[in-house]
Parts: C-alpha cells; sequence; structure tokens
C-alpha cells in the first residue's frame, strides 16, 4: 500500500468533518434568519451532516467504483439507524416519541428504503425507482415546509398531521438553535466555502480509501459499507448523543430518517438517472447491504410505533436489538463482500 494513503485519508476525512461542522452551523444561520419552518431546517441540517457520505458515494459512482459508492451509502444509512437509535436509549435510557411521529417518518423512510432495493437488485430501471422514491420524499418535505392550514386535504388529516408535526417542531427548535452569532450574508458565504471543502476533503479521502483498499484486496462494497461508511457518518453520531441526552426523542427519530432519505435521493437515484449507471449486478454484497437497510429501517420503524404505543418509546433492550443486528450487518458484510 502506497505511503500516502492513510495519512491522506486521516487528513482529509477530518477536514470533511470539520467543514461540515461548519456547515451545518451556517446553514442553521441562514435558515432561521429568513424565517424557514423548523422542520424543514432539520431537513436542511441532515442535508449538511450528510456532505461527507453524500459526496464520497457519488464520487465513487462517478469513478466507476459502483460497488464502493453503494456501500458507502447502505453502510451509512444502517449505521445512523445504529448509531442514533440504536445507541441514544443507552445515553437517555429511553428515547420517547409520540406514535403519529414514527407513522409520518416510517412511512417515507420505508418507502424510499424499498425504492433503493428494487433498484440495486433490477427489480426497477433508474428512473421509475426515482419516481417511487420522490413519490414519498417530496410530500414529505411539502408537509414539512408548508403550514398545515394551507395543505389541499380534509380537516382530520390537516389535525392529525398538526399534532404529528407539534412535536418535532418544538424539539427541532431547541435541537437546531443555532450558536453562531453571525449575520446572514457572512453566514452565507461560509456555506459556500464550507461546500467546497467537503467535496474536495470527501474526492481526497475517496480515492485514498480506494487506493488503499485495492491494495489490500478489500472487496469495494466492504471498504464502503465498513470503513468510509463508519467515518463519514460521525457527524450523525455526534448528533445522537446530543438528542439523546436532551430527551428529544422525536428530533432524534427525524434525523435517523431523514439523513437516510436524502442520501437514497442525493447518493443513488438522482445520480443512477443522470448517469445512467447500471448499478445491478454488482454482486450479493451490494444486494445485502440494501436489504439490510430496509430491514433495519422497518425494524426500528416497529419497534419505535410498539414503544410509542407503550408509552415508553425505545428502551434500552431495542437499543441493544438494534446495535446487534448492526454488528451482524457488519459480518455479514465482510464474509459476502
Amino acid at each position: 500500500m502506497p505511503v500516502w494513503v492513510v495519512p491522506v485519508f486521516v487528513a482529509s476525512a477530518a477536514v470533511s468533518l470539520l467543514a461540515s461542522d461548519q456547515l451545518v452551523k451556517a446553514l442553521e444561520r441562514v435558515g432561521t434568519d429568513i424565517g424557514a419552518a423548523q422542520v424543514l431546517l432539520g431537513l436542511v441540517a441532515a442535508l449538511a451532516a450528510d456532505g461527507p457520505e453524500l459526496t464520497s458515494a457519488v464520487t465513487a459512482l462517478l469513478s466507476g467504483e459502483h460497488a464502493l459508492g453503494l456501500g458507502v451509502l447502505f453502510g451509512s444509512n444502517v449505521f445512523n439507524i445504529a448509531a442514533l437509535l440504536g445507541l441514544g436509549p443507552f445515553l437517555a435510557d429511553r428515547v420517547r416519541f409520540h406514535r403519529r411521529v414514527v407513522v409520518m417518518e416510517g412511512t417515507a423512510a420505508v418507502g424510499v428504503a424499498v425504492a433503493s432495493l428494487l433498484l440495486v437488485s433490477g427489480a426497477l430501471g433508474a428512473v421509475p425507482a426515482l419516481v417511487l422514491t420522490l413519490a414519498f420524499f417530496v410530500p414529505y418535505v411539502i408537509v414539512a415546509a408548508v403550514p398545515t392550514a394551507r395543505l389541499p386535504l380534509p380537516e382530520r388529516w390537516r389535525q392529525w398531521l398538526s399534532e404529528a408535526l407539534k412535536e418535532e417542531v418544538e424539539e427541532t427548535q431547541d435541537a437546531y438553535r443555532p450558536a453562531w452569532r453571525a449575520n446572514t450574508r457572512l453566514a452565507g458565504l461560509t456555506a459556500v466555502v464550507a461546500v467546497l471543502i467537503v467535496i474536495g476533503a470527501s474526492v481526497l479521502m475517496e480515492h485514498s480509501a480506494s487506493v488503499g483498499g485495492t491494495s489490500l484486496g478489500v472487496p469495494e462494497v466492504v471498504l464502503g459499507g465498513v470503513v468510509l461508511a463508519g467515518v463519514t457518518s460521525l457527524p450523525n453520531a455526534v448528533a445522537a448523543v446530543y438528542l439523546a441526552r436532551a430527551g428529544k426523542g422525536a428530533a432524534t427519530l427525524s434525523v435517523a430518517m431523514n439523513s437516510n432519505t436524502i442520501n437514497v435521493v442525493g447518493g443513488l437515484a438522482l445520480p443512477a438517472v443522470i448517469g445512467g449507471f447500471a448499478l445491478a449486478g454488482l454482486g450479493g454484497g451490494t444486494v445485502f447491504a440494501g436489504a439490510a437497510y430496509l430491514a433495519m429501517t422497518a425494524l426500528v420503524i416497529l419497534l419505535a410505533y410498539r414503544g410509542a404505543d407503550r408509552g415508553d418509546g425505545l428502551g434500552r433492550g431495542a437499543g441493544a436489538l438494534l446495535l446487534g443486528a448492526y454488528a451482524v450487518f457488519l459480518g455479514v458484510l465482510i464474509a459476502v463482500g
């Protein structure tokens, strides 16, 4: 393995994560100043935190390393669930939320996960998979961005959505309250510079990891799903610590699900259509990673709904189950990759 690989990987990973943190803060400042809805602000912050993993996945796809890109994407999504919702109960004893929140978040999250698996398994082409993905994602964004009173829905549905959003709005208002004091113009400029740094550093990180993995004979999907996925998802792990300790269950669930959905939309569905990538037939490891992402999403939504129905949320038993499932995912991916 070339001697430059490890120092370049470590340095680029550190720069990418630090720039991603600054990007989140800058976008929070801009969003607050322009009066963006708090749930929508949470979506924007999740997108910024996903910068390293999104850039790494897209870079790998553009470089023709499709298995590496899918490994980063699916591995990051499984890691997010384990870190935010599996680790959370151990930091806060329990992660609580109302079942309306679980239904709203879970519907979009499971639908997008199904679409991603159908795409990588070859059951759906790139365009139909993108349409299916957007069919779940776009309504969620509209509901998050538009006041429920303005939605052209029956009153009963508007009331249900209003109650579902209420808990998230209250928690994300505190979770994404910007601590950085700067004017909007400076924050906007900082965001632009941070985006460029995140992209550049993530490209270097992906390239150095690819060179090192190839020289060591590590399969692409394993390199992406284990190494790059873990490193690029660290911002979400940090978010898990804060949100869980603050007792913000709805915000924790929202960040985890939004992060994963954004990864699929921006790192898989759109690139597959624009680049015309053939993502099916890359080997059992990629299909397994996609299936694991769907299974972990369904499992956490089921556990969350049952816990919300009982009023005790996700406890340490559920957290241990999710962390154990992640360990199994890593073991099987390494074995079949």
